[in-house]
């Protein structure tokens, strides 16, 4: 007896409610993660600590359980071209930790989530080295997108202050020309950021880009991606001791007081959501849902996170104007990763094709 044929859309239905789960805990990771920031930026706005001190003594217990979780030197032994890769990569990362966490002290949690989406760069390089002509005008025009969208962020339209969509600015303005009201000394002291301030997580935000490209290249198994990156964290944190000694020797006069005090949640938070768990959601994304970072998808989830934290903390945020620069970077990272995203479409269009044709030849070959 012939069984009935099934319908391709039957197929892919089931695929899509086994990864509900998965997206919720990525949605979930994301949002901790991001909690951490806020965390930890009010922290260090507060005490003046030192951010590269603080990111280290982070990442010591981090690195920590991350050996003792994956324990790389069990298993099959790891060659020097998988090592000294990763080795390198713990100095790139070292550095990444650096420039983010003075982008996220100068520029706050805001612009410093959104400027690690600029790693869709290495997508526009990519394309204009090896890529067609016709590919790469389309991810010039993303990269354009993209840095549109910083500048509106360094100018503060992410900001209810500065954001030209928040009336209320408007109505102070009319009410200071015609002398009703007065600017006091913190308001005339804040300012607008530059792209100049901003280079510097967005710089961040390419390297972790690059890091996660390095650790793609080197570890084609997940289990030994995992194994690796343990490796990479404790060579960063190796590489950022000298940092923190020499940030300890002539730190600033606010980061060497006495009575600093210290924030257990923003470490704790900032080691278990901001550095361990990312990395395990990031990955389940990567290999079950096939979202990358630097990809529109991940940047909505994102979006939703920040927009909560900023209304929970109290922020001065403008959400017109942060909408339209995440809908702009959304834009550009979906150009500039347009190649990428049509090969992968096209390999899942063949693994579907070729699955449905395997089911034609077995039924087929059923007796009547």
């Amino acid at each position: 007896m012939m069984s009935p044929r099934q319908n391709p859309e039957d197929r892919a239905s089931p695929s899509h409610l086994r990864h509900t789960p998965l997206q919720i805990i990525h949605i979930i990771g994301n949002f901790m993660r991001i909690w951490s920031i806020y965390s930890l930026y009010h922290y260090l706005s507060e005490t003046g600590a030192s951010v590269v001190l603080f990111l280290f003594i982070c990442l010591v217990p981090a690195s920590i359980l991350f050996l003792i979780l994956q324990k790389p030197w069990k298993g099959r032994p790891l060659g020097n071209a998988q090592v000294v890769p990763s080795i390198i990569n713990g100095g790139i990362t070292a550095l990444y930790f650096i420039l983010w966490g003075k982008g996220l002290k100068s520029c706050g949690p805001l612009r410093a989530i959104l400027a690690e989406y600029s790693g869709a760069v290495l997508g526009v390089l990519s394309a204009v080295l090896y890529g067609r002509k016709s590919h790469v005008w389309k991810k010039v025009g993303g990269l354009i997108a993209m840095v549109a969208s910083f500048y509106l962020l360094s100018q503060g339209w992410a900001m209810a202050r500065y954001s030209p969509f928040y009336i209320l600015s408007y109505i102070t303005l009319f009410l200071l020309v015609l002398g009703f009201v007065s600017l006091d000394a913190e308001v005339q002291t804040e300012e607008v950021l530059g792209m100049t301030a901003m280079t510097v997580p967005i710089f961040a935000g390419i390297l972790s880009a690059l890091r996660r490209v390095i650790a793609r290249r080197v570890s084609l198994k997940n289990q030994l991606k995992r194994r690796l990156h343990a490796i990479t964290i404790a060579s960063a944190t190796c590489f950022l001791f000298p940092v923190a000694m020499w940030d300890i020797i002539i730190g600033s006069p606010s980061s060497s007081s006495d009575k600093m005090p210290f924030s257990t949640w923003a470490f704790l938070s900032t080691v278990i959501f901001g550095v361990i768990l990312i990395f395990y959601v990031d990955s389940i994304a990567e290999e079950r849902l096939h979202m990358v970072f630097s990809s529109p998808r991940h940047l909505m989830a994102a979006g939703g996170c920040i927009i909560v934290m900023e209304i929970v903390y109290g922020m001065d945020f403008s959400l017109p104007g942060f909408l339209i620069c995440c809908i702009i970077l959304g834009f550009g990272i979906y150009e500039a990763t347009s190649l990428e995203r049509g090969k992968k479409d096209s390999l899942q269009t063949t693994d579907l094709s070729n699955g449905i044709l395997g089911d034609q030849i077995q039924t087929s070959s059923l007796p009547t």
